[in-house]
């Protein structure tokens, strides 16, 4: 199931359009910012199709009734773009656990590159709600080779794939490989260029998120 958050007018519209603006991209600080709160909004959102629980809480004067989460999220990270992505989420869901992956792109000089997995931090995912945070879904095979890394660590009851801004194409790949999973995006943009750069897409997130790194 696809849930487009941009397709309801709100606040998060304003957060999107400034990291996407390449004058206001500039300041690091602000663009992170805006990825924790777009990652606050996507996991409250997320919140409201999770299994909940019934609870009598006491109070000062009195029983009150109350519906809260199971909590049985785990959030998962893909580095480094994820981190502010991912640590919005988890202002949301804070008592979630977290997995961390180290999926990126390998270049090769024929123009074609591989998703390279390295490392991989992560609770025991049996039974658990996955929520798989990573900005940028351009051709979808971070997000898929990542599930496959974390198959090693149970199978998670759900599958929550979360990104900011995705190509059609990547979502369209998520979609085919994970068709029973739900997949959450603030924005969903129509091209993917010959290098798998989305367009009008934002940029490197990483890079201006964290600063400009040394392509191998």
């Amino acid at each position: 199931m696809i849930h487009l958050l941009s397709d309801t007018p709100s606040i998060l519209g304003q957060f999107i359009a400034e990291m996407r603006d390449v004058h206001i991209q500039a300041d690091s600080l602000r663009f992170r910012t805006n990825m924790e709160r777009i990652g606050q909004i996507m996991a409250y959102e997320i919140s409201k199709t999770l299994p909940t629980k019934d609870l009598q809480v006491e109070t000062p004067l009195g029983q009150a009734a109350s519906v809260v989460p199971l909590n049985n999220v785990v959030l998962g990270c893909i580095l480094r773009a994820g981190l502010p992505f991912q640590q919005g989420m988890h202002r949301t869901f804070d008592r979630a656990g977290n997995a961390f992956i180290s999926a990126y792109r390998k270049h090769h000089k024929d123009g074609t590159f591989d998703i390279n997995v390295e490392y991989v931090s992560c609770p025991d995912l049996t039974d658990k709600i996955l929520i798989l945070a990573d900005p940028m879904l351009a051709t979808g095979s971070s997000m898929v080779k990542t599930v496959e890394a974390l198959a090693a660590f149970g199978r998670p009851k759900e599958i929550h794939f979360a990104a900011i801004i995705a190509a059609r194409e990547g979502l369209d790949f998520v979609r085919r490989m994970h068709p029973k999973s739900h997949i959450w995006l603030a924005a969903l943009d129509e091209e993917l260029t010959a290098k798998a750069f989305i367009v009008p897409g934002l940029g490197d997130a990483g890079d201006l998120a964290y600063g400009l790194k040394i392509q191998e």
